[in-house]
């Protein structure tokens, strides 16, 4: 698919959005609202919907390489014990309400770090988007079409509220904080939300949504990973309290004035073709790391022929400190072990996260790194993010690459092919012989009934 238009429009960065200079009577009325109420999702272009599958499928894979995780056991029992109901829970056996449809589908996802994002929301938007439809029961009478639409109109509306998120909070919150308005208004749309039970569903949503510290799982890596299984409940329960007539704090991620032209281009502007794929399942900010060593490793004839391996980053990637990863949470977060993986196996892949942890080798790959920053790369982020990697052998040669961003954003995109076989690779060894079928069915949704695509998404054999 050839990249539309709008990927060559200039992306405006979180702390420089146009400000509202409209008259305080105007300034307080609700015209996003007014935009993401009467937002015609239905018309979406073929490349829309072609995007739209590629995030589908992608999604889809994450989920179920992840239930490969122990996160995945742990959150299908909370939620069967806790959320109890009659609704599937994804690519896992067991059943519960649609707030625990949505907590279990959002952390299972969130388990393995491969699923797409958007660099200025520095966060992910379908991570919760996806358990959220999956969370209504009215999601079974669906035509694929309208299923694939209530996906793209999602990645609009939270992509929009991150980056408004980012521009008025100086912390840095998790991706569940804003990703929870996008749930809730796909909700809305499904359920058929008046304006104003709308406005009372963003706003429980905003104020509800776990407002957790990013950086703190990025020093600590744990369960708590990216907020999005809170995020995908949060926005479902604000969808049913508001329908229920529970009334919410305005939503400031729509309603300042601050923040009123990131939504006017709403329709015009499609940040669905603005959200990155992952090419392997660690931290984004890790990835760049990765492809510099894999530049240089066709000249390391052995691992053991490496004394030294310096990267040079941005300073939220130096973060990513841990050395041995005892836990997946710890490989994930970790820019030292995904080098060595990258160096060590020839990738990162979700058995060198996973399984591959007491890897003598791996390990000794890992002491050799070395992370410093760079100014310019820090001036860069969070709109780029680069690193690029010497690495000294015994011999005395020295070995340094070119600066690399990571395989997969908007402008150096995955291919379809790329998109299908990294799926596959997640998705295979799980579900066996189910894979290929899901697959076909998600690359033809828009002409099927979404039952087809519901009927494959339950526990593997």
């Amino acid at each position: 698919m050839s990249a539309p238009d709008c990927l060559s429009h200039a992306i405006p960065t979180p702390h420089a959005l146009p400000t509202s200079h409209a008259p305080a009577e105007d300034r307080l009325a609700p015209a996003p609202l007014s935009l993401i109420h009467d937002y015609d999702e239905t018309r979406l272009s073929t490349e829309q919907l072609h995007q739209a599958k590629r995030c589908l499928l992608d999604l889809l894979g994450v989920a179920a390489g992840a239930t490969r995780t122990p996160l995945a056991a742990k959150a299908a029992r909370y939620v069967t014990r806790q959320h109890g109901g009659d609704l599937p829970l994804l690519f896992t056996s067991g059943t519960a309400s649609s707030s625990g449809v949505a907590l279990q589908g959002g952390w299972l996802i969130d388990a393995l770090d491969a699923h797409d994002g958007q660099v200025l929301t520095k966060g992910h938007a379908g991570v919760a988007l996806l358990p959220g439809l999956l969370a209504l029961p009215e999601t079974r009478q669906l035509s694929g079409h309208a299923f694939l639409a209530l996906l793209a109109y999602g990645y609009e509306i939270a992509t929009r509220a991150g980056i408004a998120l980012h521009a008025q909070s100086p912390d840095y919150h998790t991706s569940g904080a804003w990703n929870a308005l996008g749930v809730a208004a796909v909700a809305a749309r499904l359920r058929g939300f008046d304006r104003e039970t709308l406005h009372h569903a963003l706003g429980i949503a905003e104020f509800y949504g776990p407002r957790s510290q990013m950086m703190r799982c990025i020093d600590h890596p744990t369960m708590l990973k990216d907020g999005s299984g809170w995020g995908a409940m949060t926005g479902i329960s604000a969808a049913l309290l508001a329908e229920d007539g529970f009334t919410g704090a305005p939503a400031l991620t729509v309603t300042a004035p601050e923040v009123a032209a990131l939504w006017q281009d709403l329709g015009q502007r499609h940040y669905l073709f603005e959200q990155y794929f992952k090419a392997y399942p660690v931290c984004r900010w890790a990835q760049p790391a990765v492809e510099a060593v894999l530049s240089l490793a066709g000249a390391v004839a052995e691992p053991d022929d490496i004394t030294r391996i310096e990267i040079i980053t941005f300073h939220e990637g130096k973060r990513l400190h841990v050395m041995h990863p005892d836990t997946t949470e710890q490989a994930q977060y970790s820019l030292p072990w995904s080098v060595a993986c990258a160096l060590g196996r020839g990738s990162v892949d979700v058995e060198g996260v996973c399984d591959a942890l007491d890897d003598d080798g791996l390990k000794a790959l890992a002491s050799k790194v070395v992370i410093e920053e760079d100014a310019v790369f820090n001036a860069r982020f969070p709109a780029e993010r680069w690193a690029r990697a010497r690495i000294v052998l015994k011999s005395g040669e020295v070995l340094e690459s070119a600066d690399h961003e990571a395989l997969g954003n908007p402008d150096k995109p995955l291919t379809d092919a790329q998109v299908l076989a990294k799926y596959q690779a997640l998705a295979e060894p799980v579900l066996g012989d189910r894979a290929a079928r899901l697959r076909d069915v998600v690359m033809d949704l828009e002409s099927r009934p979404v039952s087809e695509l519901l009927s494959l998404l339950g526990a593997p054999a």
